[in-house]
């Protein structure tokens, strides 16, 4: 059986279904279910529709406390208010405070990475690679504020992403090796019972795992579980290894939740045109963007170029720095 599928109103894209291979219920738009039984494909829990996460994961991985998104002192010891490039949001320029998703809250990093890490975050605005609408990898992919749809079959699991129009495939069936590397990597699956494991490799050094600075280089390995708790709800775990950056393997888990509005469906989010000013708007000979007025503020915009070689950088490099 062919099913066709339309995405973000800009390709189709079909799976096959072999024979055999029928889902016990059928999922209506939006991927809900039309009844309590589990969807199956092949016999395995059919995991196609719409998910998103709820958490605060994209801001920072581990616990955190509100804070403005980009702060300075501010009048008292150790109070910190909004600095320039936010303080005309107010309360939408805070980071919102969450519960950690890291087991046991701790991230292994190596010394360098630590301070790498720190470094990340105080620099977050020149640094964040999603600022800049590269595609945000594995596993930030998977909880960041944007739905994502799951088109499944027996022998391939696509994965398409409302944030950069990100997609990945996940090969249930025998492939060859991958040769090169990719923003969302390589990934290959097999089921443990009704437990999809997912093995990616193949990474670039340009993704983060969060808002935070948390970063990896291109050794980068996952291992994410999806394991179904009901029709609605996947129990996501992502084992994250890599020995260039960690001291150790260490691990993130959470839930997905299934898109249950009867017209759940991806919007396009193009943000690689909405960045453009962003991202080269310092190399124009007429400076475009130059001043927003408000009621209480008026804030005056100066771009300027990098010096050196530093003109041509688009991200920083997760990989250690090489040896003297």
């Amino acid at each position: 059986m062919r099913s066709w599928v339309w995405l973000t109103g800009m390709f189709l894209f079909f799976v096959m279904t072999p024979k055999g291979a029928v889902a016990q219920t059928q999922t209506g738009r939006g991927g809900q279910a039309t009844s309590n039984v589990t969807p199956r494909v092949a016999g395995k829990p059919d995991f196609s529709g719409i998910w998103q996460a709820n958490n605060t994961a994209n801001w920072d991985l581990q616990t955190h406390s509100a804070r403005p998104m980009v702060g300075q002192q501010g009048l008292t010891p150790n109070s910190v208010v909004l600095a320039a490039p936010v303080v005309a949001f107010g309360a939408v320029g805070l980071v919102p405070g969450g519960q950690g998703v890291v087991e046991g809250e701790e991230i292994p990093y190596l010394s360098w990475a630590a301070a790498r890490k720190k470094e990340n975050r105080e620099n977050w605005l020149d640094r964040d690679p999603e600022i800049k609408c590269f595609q945000p990898g594995v596993p930030r992919a998977m909880y960041m504020p944007h739905p994502f749809q799951v088109i499944q079959s027996a022998t391939k699991i696509m994965m398409v992403f409302e944030f950069a129009n990100a997609h990945r495939t996940i090969h249930l069936d025998k492939m060859d090796k991958f040769p090169n590397v990719a923003y969302m990597g390589y990934s290959v699956g097999r089921w443990e019972g009704d437990t999809l494991v997912v093995d990616s490799t193949d990474f670039t050094d340009a993704t983060w795992f969060d808002r935070a600075g948390n970063f990896h280089s291109d050794a980068l390995h996952v291992v994410e579980r999806f394991t179904p708790q009901g029709r609605d709800v996947i129990r996501y775990e992502a084992t994250i290894e890599d020995p260039q950056v960690f001291s150790r393997p260490w691990k993130i888990s959470m839930p997905l939740y299934r898109r249950l509005e009867p017209n759940a469906q991806l919007m396009d989010f193009r943000c690689v045109e909405m960045v453009e000013e962003t991202m080269y708007g310092h190399l124009r000979k007429e400076q475009l963007v130059k001043r927003w007025s408000g009621s209480t503020m008026t804030v005056d915009i100066t771009r300027k170029i990098p010096e050196g070689e530093a003109v041509h950088e688009r991200y920083i490099s997760g990989n250690p720095p090489p040896k003297e």
